[in-house]
């Protein structure tokens, strides 16, 4: 790997370390206030808010300036949500303003893996990426976990700073304190990221006229081949993954009757088979081989539903790691492949965000019937049964729109994994 990858690694980690610890905060802090649930179940879209809001612009801005300055900037306007977050503004809105730096960060983050690999290393590259980002979910869940817990909480609340009063007097506010740390670091860790040398493709005068491009890249990505098969697996891989966070702490707390920091150990579960998967797509599988993995998006379903008859946590967590496995191994040739199809048709920065807004929707409109869902009385169980079937039904419906396009454009398809083939042996 080139200089500046693992600095880029870092950067990304500790940013994304922090987003899920406070996550698990702004859960915590809305409990303690008696919050209703559906508010702690809006956590999830309110963040993924802003990546479809702005999707058309942030690639573009990605694409106009240095990345590693773009990925300094987004993670100021984190430590900008968290400060907010901690002064008292409603965690909704606060973890918004997260969301808003995390969508901006999002385009830079992927797409300068492009500019600084080649081809044949995107997999690997992808591997790594999603294995570190999987692996700061299990800490950062764990992290926020035990920040908001009676020991932990305790010890923080106890420090006091000389002749300052800071105002911080419950275990949510002081966790956030110290995510506020995190975050700077991983701003230093932005200043080191060096650059590539690329040429930066200038913004438009009228920023409105970035929506007709963002709309044309929208259906480049959706009308090739093997670009629309990668974006709908992704799509709905994250989609579902995005609401599972939550979904599997209302589970624990339902079924095992465990606290928020006891159930952020098995949302942790769930990402240390993700990141297994993920690290072993990233040594087994290449570029044209990617469509290969789509049954187990099925498999992935079938899993999450037959999670509702699951009561014991010694069972739970092979089981957890298990589904966690097989959707890592799913999305890391998926990601690599839609990449590759991206920066060959429309530039990294804006295929990226064109990903961006159609995962993030996906978790906007689950999040969002979720917790409509859950306002009106459906169960943790009932959720699981549908995202369940949501997820085995659609990338059923995905295999077979991929076997058609096999049969129908079998021209085209061979061209594209042929050039996938080609890319990936001599990137």
């Amino acid at each position: 790997m080139k200089r500046g990858f693992f600095t880029i690694m870092s950067a990304q980690f500790l940013s994304s370390l922090a987003d899920n610890a406070l996550f698990v905060g702004a859960v915590q802090l809305l409990r303690s206030s008696g919050a209703a649930e559906w508010q702690q179940a809006a956590l999830i879209p309110m963040f993924a808010l802003f990546y479809v809001l702005l999707a058309p612009f942030v690639g573009a801005f990605a694409d106009a300036l240095p990345k590693g300055r773009v990925m300094l900037y987004s993670n100021s306007i984190k430590i900008v949500g968290c400060i907010m977050m901690l002064f008292g503004t409603h965690p909704l809105l606060s973890y918004a303003i997260v969301g808003l730096g995390a969508a901006a960060y999002s385009p830079a983050k992927y797409g300068i893996l492009t500019e600084l690999l080649p081809s044949s290393q995107l997999v690997k590259a992808n591997g790594w990426i999603e294995g570190l980002t999987i692996a700061s979910i299990i800490l950062g869940v764990l992290l926020g976990g035990q920040l908001v817990g009676k020991s932990v909480s305790t010890y923080l609340l106890s420090m006091d700073l000389p002749l300052v009063d800071t105002g911080i007097a419950t275990p949510p506010e002081a966790a956030i304190s110290v995510l506020i740390l995190v975050y700077i670091l991983a701003a230093w860790f932005n200043t080191r990221i060096p650059e590539t040398g690329v040429p930066m493709r200038a913004l438009p005068n009228h920023l409105i006229s970035l929506l007709p491009d963002f709309w044309t890249c929208n259906l480049r990505l959706w009308r090739d081949r093997l670009g629309q098969i990668s974006l709908a697996t992704t799509t709905l891989f994250w989609g579902v993954s995005g609401n599972l966070k939550y979904i599997v702490l209302a589970w624990a707390a339902a079924v095992l009757g465990f606290t928020v920091t006891q159930a952020s150990a098995l949302v942790g579960v769930v990402a240390i088979g993700t990141a297994v998967g993920a690290v072993a797509a990233s040594m087994r599988m290449r570029l044209d081989q990617a469509t290969l993995v789509l049954p187990l998006g099925i498999a992935m379903g079938v899993l999450v539903i037959l999670l509702n008859i699951i009561t014991n946590v010694w069972v739970a967590a092979p089981f957890l790691i298990l589904l966690g496995g097989l959707g890592g191994f799913l999305v890391v040739p998926m990601n690599a492949l839609l990449q590759h199809r991206g920066h060959n048709l429309m530039g990294a920065g804006r295929s990226i965000a064109v990903q961006n807004f159609n995962e993030q929707a996906c978790i906007l409109g689950l999040g969002a019937f979720y917790s409509l869902s859950t306002g009106m009385g459906l169960s943790a169980f009932g959720a699981i049964t549908v995202f369940g079937v949501v997820v085995a039904g659609f990338m059923w419906l995905i295999k077979r729109w991929h076997a058609r396009n096999c049969r129908e454009h079998a021209t085209e398809v061979d061209h594209l994994l042929e050039i996938a083939r080609h890319d990936n042996m001599h990137g």
